[in-house]
C-alpha cells in the first residue's frame, strides 16, 4: 500500500513580519509529528502592498506612516510588539535597519527555487534578509547572493532577475489566494480542505496537521477470529487477479 501524503500549501509574503514568525510555528509543530516526512510543503506568492516602490527610501516605520496613514504611535507600539513575538521564536527583528521594498522578483526567484527544490531554503534566507540582516529584497546583488546561497545554479538565477520569468506563476497565487478568499497571510492550507489564517501557536498547528493526517491514514486492518475463538492473524479468503484462495 502507497504510504500516504499530506500537502500543505502556504500563502506568504516577504515584506510580512507575521509570516516569518507563522513559519517557525509551523516548522516547530510540523517537526513534533511522527509523519513529518510525509508532508509536502509548497509556498505560493502573496504581496501586501503591490504599489511598493522597487526601493522606499525610508524606514518600516515612515513606510507603515506616510504611505499606510498609520499614527506613528500606533505603528511603534505594533512593531515593538512584533518583535517582541518574533524573539520568542529566536528571531532577531530589526526594524530600524530594515529597507521596504517591492517582493514581486523574489517572489519569482522563489518559484525559481521551486523547481530545484530549494523554495523553503530560500524562503528562510529572504525573510532572514529582510528582517534580520536589513538588506535591500529589492536589489539584483542581495537576490542573486541569496540565490548563490539557497543552491540554486548562477546562470539561472541571473536569467530570472534579468526577465520576467515566473511573473505568470507570481500572479497565478494571487489568483488562486482571491479565490480560495485568502485576505491575510501568512495562510496555510492542508489538502486543499482545512484552513489556518495567520502565525496560530505550534499546538494549533499540529493539532490541525493531526487531524489532516487521520483522515489520510491507511486503513487498520481488523481480522476475523478462526474457528477456534483466538485471533486469525492473517488475512481471510479472499479473490484477486490471480485467482482465489
Amino acid at each position: 500500500m502507497t504510504s500516504p501524503r499530506l500537502s500543505v500549501d502556504i500563502w506568504s509574503d516577504i515584506a510580512c513580519p507575521w509570516c516569518f514568525i507563522g513559519k517557525r510555528r509551523f516548522e516547530s509543530a510540523l517537526g513534533s509529528l511522527e509523519f513529518r516526512d510525509q508532508v509536502d510543503v509548497t509556498w505560493h506568492s502573496y504581496q501586501l502592498d503591490p504599489s511598493l516602490p522597487a526601493h522606499y527610501d525610508g524606514t518600516e516605520a515612515e513606510y507603515l506612516a506616510q504611505m499606510k496613514g498609520m499614527d506613528p504611535a500606533q505603528v511603534s507600539q505594533m512593531l515593538s510588539h512584533v518583535t517582541t513575538q518574533a524573539a520568542g521564536e529566536g528571531l532577531s527583528y530589526d526594524f530600524e535597519a530594515l529597507r521596504p521594498a517591492n517582493s514581486f522578483t523574489a517572489h519569482r526567484l522563489l518559484h525559481l527555487a521551486a523547481e530545484h527544490g530549494k523554495a523553503g531554503e530560500l524562503k528562510e534566507l529572504l525573510l532572514s534578509a529582510h528582517f534580520e540582516k536589513g538588506l535591500d529584497i529589492g536589489s539584483a546583488e542581495v537576490l542573486r547572493t541569496l540565490g548563490g546561497e539557497a543552491g540554486l545554479p548562477g546562470d539561472a538565477v541571473v536569467q530570472v532577475l534579468g526577465s520576467d520569468q515566473y511573473r505568470a506563476e507570481v500572479e497565478a497565487d494571487f489568483g488562486q489566494a482571491r479565490a480560495l478568499g485568502i485576505t491575510g497571510v501568512p495562510f496555510f492550507v492542508l489538502d486543499m480542505k482545512y484552513g489556518i489564517s495567520g502565525a496560530q501557536p505550534a499546538e494549533h498547528f499540529a493539532e490541525a496537521l493531526r487531524t489532516a493526517w487521520q483522515e489520510k491514514a491507511p486503513l487498520t486492518m481488523v481480522n476475523a477470529r478462526n474457528d477456534a475463538g483466538a485471533p486469525a492473524g492473517a488475512d481471510g479468503p479472499v479473490c484477486g487477479p490471480e485467482g482465489c484462495n
